[in-house]
């Protein structure tokens, strides 16, 4: 039997993406092997992305239109280097807003007389448009990170909870309903909507507190029936889920189960029916595992990657690297990053500095590559959608994922964390190959038929 084809693709934080060559020798029952693909399958993939947010495609906007569009396509093209398939919007002002605001604050009007997506025609829609002109399949998911003011208590974007009154339920139903109708006739597609951005962040940027058992009624009594009664089929998702650390929790000897979070919601017969995934963030992480468990029918997304502090160094990169790992280990069909393009050091309107994939310098107006847009490009290059995952295991395998493709390559996507060169010996069946991983880098191997 001939050797596979095989191509591997390393990055060090001195030098990031160079191909490499493996040695490959025929073997029985992967003899010395450290790590063993297995016939173990589990989730499909369905992509990659990030979250178009204002203060991106206003950096974007000091770098020459010829360097944009090599930015567009990198990230966008299906040729590209990354390919996205799957990217996040905010409804109303993110807190990567230029300022913050909502679709509708004309108070008091439930009927939605004064809604308005005029604001998201200068800055959000053009963005999003440029990525369409490259990828006309890109899938698009949008939250809310605060109701309009008037439908809040306090009545301000930050803090604060939805009124629950049955008119400002009805009416906020169908502000979701609206936006999907007004970006359809602006040519762009939402295929979901996730009810709130980060469901229990009571925060000084634009937030909103929920309980699970308020977004079960809401989704099942209001949300739901007013996408039925408007004949949209855009899928609505329980997202997206942050926690409180739960060390912390046991302190203040208030922990809370972000499993029975959402299962409170999901256990709801009347909200079940409409949800058709689940999204997780931060340290919603430590629940996906038994949210899956429970509801393996479901699909679930990574939605937003931790952003940083603005440094974007390697070593944080490696952090992040963990979390591709853990969230496609416990289940996530999909991993959306945050910030796509920020100015240097990512700060935020209020003041949050925060890591990017890219820094547009407005001094060089370059655009450069960050260790994360590495990271995710190890993964979003080459794993397609319609991958699926496949199991591993051996002394690496904590380190390591792997994946089918439809056409039967398989993809391995591995880390070396430690601060000397390791040997990694991969057994696939009938060849076992011997990759020396440098230090502290990502790698990317590929095996073709």
């Amino acid at each position: 039997m001939s050797l596979r084809s095989v191509s591997w693709v390393s990055s060090t934080k001195e030098a990031a993406w160079q191909e490499k060559q493996a040695a490959a020798v025929k073997s029985e029952k992967g003899f010395g092997a450290n790590l063993t693909l297995t016939l173990d399958r589990y989730q499909t993939v369905e992509g990659f992305g990030g979250c178009f947010n204002e203060l991106g495609f206003a950096a974007l906007q000091h770098v020459p239109e010829e360097e944009r569009e090599k930015v567009f396509f990198s990230l966008f093209h299906p040729e590209g280097d990354q390919k996205f398939s799957i990217c996040r919007l905010p409804i109303g002002a993110s807190d990567y807003a230029l300022d913050w605001y909502s679709l509708n604050e004309t108070d008091g009007d439930v009927a939605m007389e004064h809604f308005s997506i005029e604001r998201d025609r200068r800055y959000l829609i053009p963005y999003i448009k440029e990525a369409l002109k490259l990828n006309p399949d890109l899938v698009l998911f949008a939250s809310p990170w605060s109701p309009p003011t008037w439908m809040k208590s306090p009545k301000v974007y930050n803090y604060g909870t939805l009124r629950w009154e049955k008119e400002i339920l009805e009416a906020y139903a169908l502000y979701f309903v609206k936006f999907v109708q007004a970006y359809r006739e602006e040519g762009i597609t939402i295929h979901q909507i996730h009810v709130q951005n980060e469901v229990v962040a009571d925060q000084k940027f634009p937030s909103c507190v929920w309980t699970g058992e308020q977004l079960g009624e809401f989704i099942g009594d209001y949300l739901g029936p007013a996408f039925e009664k408007h004949g949209l089929d855009t899928e609505i998702w329980l997202g997206t889920i942050n926690a409180p650390e739960p060390y912390q929790e046991l302190m203040k000897k208030t922990t809370s189960d972000y499993d029975v979070y959402a299962g409170a919601v999901l256990s709801n017969p009347k909200a079940y029916p409409y949800i058709r995934g689940v999204g997780y963030q931060w340290a919603g992480k430590y629940a996906i595992q038994r949210t899956v468990q429970s509801y393996p029918e479901l699909r679930y997304m990574q939605t937003e990657n931790e952003c940083g502090d603005g440094a974007n160094t390697w070593e944080y990169a490696k952090y992040v690297f963990n979390l591709y790992h853990h969230y496609f280990s416990n289940g996530v069909n999909s991993y959306v990053y945050w910030n796509m393009a920020l100015e240097p050091k990512g700060r935020s309107t209020w003041g949050w500095e925060q890591n990017s994939m890219l820094t547009i310098d407005p001094a060089t107006k370059r655009a450069v590559p960050n260790p994360e847009y590495f990271v995710m490009m190890h993964f979003s290059h080459f794993v397609a959608p319609g991958a699926v995952r496949i199991g591993l295991r051996g002394p690496w395998a904590g380190h390591a994922l792997a994946f089918e493709l439809r056409g039967g390559d398989r993809i391995l996507v591995v880390a070396n964390p430690y601060l000397d060169q390791r040997t990694l010996r991969l057994d696939e069946g009938t060849t076992t190959y011997t990759l020396e991983l440098e230090p502290e880098s990502f790698n990317t191997i590929r095996i073709g038929g």
